[in-house]
Formats: C-alpha cells, sequence, structure tokens
C-alpha cells in the first residue's frame, strides 16, 4: 500500500525514534493531480537506498505513469534548508557530514551558503569551543605569548581582544548556545 501522508510534520503526524535525517520525496504527478502521494525516506542510507524507495513510490502512485519527483519536507538537517529539487547525492553527503558532527555541521553549512566543501574544510581550522571570545582571547594569549605579571592582569579587557579578532576578520564563530561558542580561523 502506498504511503500518502502528507509531507507537512508536526507533533500530532509521523514521528521518528531517531535522529536520522529524512526527506520526504512526493510524487509530482499525483501533486499536480491535486493528490499527495510519496514517502519518508532515510537520508543516510544512502543515494541508491533513496533512489530504490523514490522509485517504489512512483510506481505506487496513484496517478498512471508517473516519472517525476520533489523533495517536499525534510527533518533532522539541524537547521540546514534542502531544495525542493535537491540531488539525491548533494543530500546525502549533507546528511552524513550532519550526521558525524551534529548541530555544529548544519551552522557551518549554512555559514558557507551552503557549500559543503567549504563547510568540510572549516574543521581544519576550527580553534575550539569557549564559553565566549574573551575565554577564547585569553586562552590564546596564555597559551602563546610570555607569562603576563599579576600586577597587569586586570587592566586587559579580553572581550575587547576577542571581539577585534573577529572584527578584523581573523576568525568566525558559531553559536550552539549559552557558553557554546565555536572559534575558527579565517585561512
Amino acid at each position: 500500500m502506498a504511503n500518502t501522508q502528507t509531507p507537512l510534520h508536526s507533533a500530532f503526524t509521523e514521528t521518528t525514534s531517531s535522529q536520522e535525517p529524512r526527506i520526504y520525496v512526493a510524487c509530482l504527478a499525483a501533486y499536480n493531480a491535486g493528490r499527495l502521494h510519496g514517502r519518508w525516506i532515510s537520508a543516510a542510507k544512502g543515494e541508491a537506498h533513496i533512489w530504490h524507495e523514490t522509485r517504489a513510490m512512483l510506481a505506487d502512485s496513484p496517478e498512471p505513469g508517473p516519472e517525476e519527483h520533489a523533495i517536499h519536507d525534510y527533518e533532522n538537517f539541524q537547521g540546514a534548508a534542502i531544495s525542493e529539487y535537491a540531488s539525491f547525492e548533494s543530500v546525502c553527503e549533507l546528511a552524513g557530514f550532519i550526521q558525524a558532527h551534529g548541530i555544529l555541521a548544519a551552522k557551518l553549512y549554512v555559514h558557507f551558503g551552503e557549500d559543503i566543501q567549504q563547510s568540510r574544510a572549516a574543521l581544519d581550522d576550527h580553534a575550539g569551543e569557549y564559553s565566549g571570545l574573551a575565554e577564547f582571547a585569553e586562552c590564546l594569549t596564555r597559551d602563546t605569548g610570555p607569562d603576563i605579571p599579576a600586577a597587569l592582569e586586570p587592566y586587559i579587557d579580553w572581550q575587547a581582544m576577542g571581539r577585534d579578532m573577529e572584527l578584523s576578520g581573523d576568525i568566525f564563530t558559531i553559536t550552539l548556545g549559552f557558553d557554546r561558542l565555536h572559534v575558527f580561523w579565517n585561512r
């Protein structure tokens, strides 16, 4: 029997026990005829799996001879957007990246304008997670510079130093929550 759920996902419709990224692939012949017909498909199981499930969904279509499909919904991509006509290859690549690195991967993907290659490369320039720019500037200074005399410490504005590094373009930051600031070097 065909899965004819609407692609709109809410707490009152289908829920998933896992947090793996999924897409809702819809039959466009049915959609254009005013019917909702599609299937939720795991994006974590690979491109071949998505194609297999899409072909099966199209074969079960209530409309004769369906050929076209589109991604009408998605979930568990941690805020990263999926285009209606995104390739299954790119969807799987993003799903794998997010599964490997969590919400940080999705935030990098958004930060770099949905460029997965730049997002992956940014991980090589990850300076770490800090409670804020002040902690980052202080750790960087203490790790790389000479000892700071105790009498001078009260005069150092660590927050301003961190902010200046960000404003000058030396670093960029991704915030994941309270006291969870990820700092990356711009190279």
